[in-house]
């Protein structure tokens, strides 16, 4: 197999196109939705985050015929039965309010001892028509207020574990090292330079 120079991500969402471009580049070009002129909000449809990051990228891939890959990722908390999991990104309404997100789940988080929860991202990649899924997680504890303010979404409440930082208090590289993205696309990196 032929390692790819360029590989569309199926995201116009800046953060996670920083953290992918900071782990991917300079071995492989990562062209946004909005690169290739597309600003198509990929409905987000699944029962799960596997089928939610193929929605994406078959998108893509039988729109253009180019390389992808997409991502989805969901908080999961234990003592909500996992909740958000899949509907992290519209926990609070179809809106898509991090704010609002992160209030509601520490309004059902009141009174629970368990803050035990996990960040955990699937990517699918289609290569030449293949299709390959990566997963990568990071287990910590959601805290009792927002603490920083780099990251997005959840990370000013997720404080993985082995740390005293939330990940919006740790520095992008630092959580590039660990974070749950990270760790996918380190496999998809890994898969393309084998």
């Amino acid at each position: 197999m032929k390692r790819p120079k360029k590989l569309i991500f199926s995201t116009n969402n800046e953060h996670k196109l920083e953290e992918v471009r900071g782990i991917l580049e300079p071995y492989y070009q990562i062209l946004s939705l909005k690169d290739i002129g597309d600003d198509t909000d990929i409905p987000e449809t699944g029962d799960t985050l596997e089928d939610n990051a193929m929605i994406k990228a078959d998108y893509l891939w039988n729109t253009y015929h180019l390389n992808c890959f997409a991502d989805d990722t969901g908080l999961e908390v234990e003592a909500l039965d996992n909740a958000p999991g899949v509907y992290s990104a519209r926990y609070a309404g179809e809106q898509k309010n991090s704010a609002d997100n992160v209030d509601k789940l520490l309004k059902e988080l009141e009174g629970k001892e368990n803050r035990k929860a996990r960040f955990r991202t699937v990517i699918a990649l289609i290569l030449d028509g293949k299709r390959y899924i990566f997963e990568g997680k990071i287990e910590g504890a959601i805290i009792e207020s927002p603490r920083g303010t780099s990251g997005f979404g959840y990370d000013p409440i997720f404080m993985p574990d082995g740390y005293d930082k939330t990940f919006a208090e740790l520095t992008l590289a630092d959580k590039n090292e660990i974070s749950h993205r990270a760790r996918a696309v380190q496999q998809l990196a890994l898969f393309l330079r084998k």
